[in-house]
């Protein structure tokens, strides 16, 4: 995992009630990941939405973009204990996903997959009605590969290591199964406000 810039401070009196326990504010953005920072050209970018191993359906970059593009502010929160406010974002919903796919939600929980081979399970109550997209653009810029461009998963609510990175794909699974980080004891589930940091928390 590699991080840089980050500078933790005290959240003012008046911000309290927008960061969880534990946490500092940052006026950057540490960049972490597991891994060697994969580049992705769009030309080569696909997404795919699977129930079990059966594909539904598959966008190329084009077809992706030519979904219904949603703005999204949002404050965000990192297992490493920095959060950051006010982000904004630019992309496609998950909502918008599943009403171009035709479908409803197959199964209460999802994996989202990424190019690296990274994973985290979502159950899918947590990225519906508004509550996360496959975000393609940051600051009104497109996506940096440091932070996941051409495209990652944002899901602000749960810790960051549940917004995949190079994300390629949401897969519906009959059962929550963990992914990369929580197979290596971080939380099922990741809800910063409950301190849901590692197993058993």
């Amino acid at each position: 995992m590699a991080t840089r810039g980050f500078e933790g401070r005290r959240p003012p009196a008046e911000l309290a009630d927008r960061i969880p326990p534990g946490q500092s504010l940052t006026d950057g953005f540490p960049v972490l990941s597991a891994g060697p920072t994969p580049r992705i050209a769009t030309a080569d970018w696909a997404f795919t939405l699977k129930s079990g191993p059966r594909p539904i359906k598959k966008w190329s970059w084009a077809e992706f973009q030519a979904l219904p593009q949603t703005k999204m502010t949002r404050d965000i929160h990192c297992v490493t204990k920095w959060s950051k406010l006010n982000t904004p974002w630019a992309g496609v919903t998950v909502d918008d996903l599943l009403a171009d796919a035709g479908i409803e939600p197959a199964t209460p929980f999802m994996l989202a997959h990424s190019y690296d081979g990274y994973s985290t399970n979502v159950p899918a109550a947590d990225l519906l009605d508004g509550k996360a997209m496959v975000a393609t653009h940051y600051e009104g810029k497109p996506l940096t590969p440091e932070h996941g461009g051409p495209a990652r998963l944002l899901v602000p609510h749960l810790y960051f290591w549940k917004s995949a990175k190079w994300v390629n794909g949401l897969q519906f699974t009959e059962r929550d199964e963990p992914g990369f980080w929580e197979l290596r004891g971080y939380h099922i589930h990741g809800d910063p406000w409950r301190e849901q940091r590692f197993r058993g928390d």
